[in-house]
C-alpha cells in the first residue's frame, strides 16, 4: 500500500492509508493464506506501531532511517531498534 503520493522521499504519511490497510488485512485473513502486507511511504518510528496494528507486516522506511538525527554518525541501528520495538508492542 502506498501511504504517500508517489514521486519523492520524505513525504508525510497519509492517515487514510490506515483504513486501507485494515480492509486489505481483513480480506487477506479471510483467505487463510500467509500473504504479506507491505506499506511504503511516511513510515517513521512514531507511527510504525499504529501502522502495524492496522495490519501491515512489511515496512519501507527509507527516509526515516537514513535521515534520522545522528543516524549517519551513530549508525542506523538505534532508529531501527525503535521501530522494531514499536512493531512488537503493537502486535501484543
Amino acid at each position: 500500500v502506498m501511504s504517500v503520493n508517489p514521486g519523492f522521499g520524505g513525504q508525510a504519511f497519509i492517515p487514510s492509508a490506515l483504513e486501507k490497510l485494515r480492509a486489505i488485512r481483513r480480506k487477506i485473513d479471510a483467505t487463510g493464506k500467509p500473504i504479506r502486507l507491505e506499506i511504503d511511504g511516511g513510515v517513521k518510528a512514531d507511527n510504525i506501531g499504529e501502522i502495524a496494528a492496522a495490519g501491515a507486516d512489511t515496512f519501507v522506511a527509507g527516509s526515516a532511517i537514513f535521515n534520522a538525527p545522528g543516524a549517519a554518525e551513530n549508525g542506523y541501528a538505534g532508529v531501527i531498534a525503535q521501530m522494531r520495538a514499536a512493531v512488537a508492542s503493537a502486535k501484543k
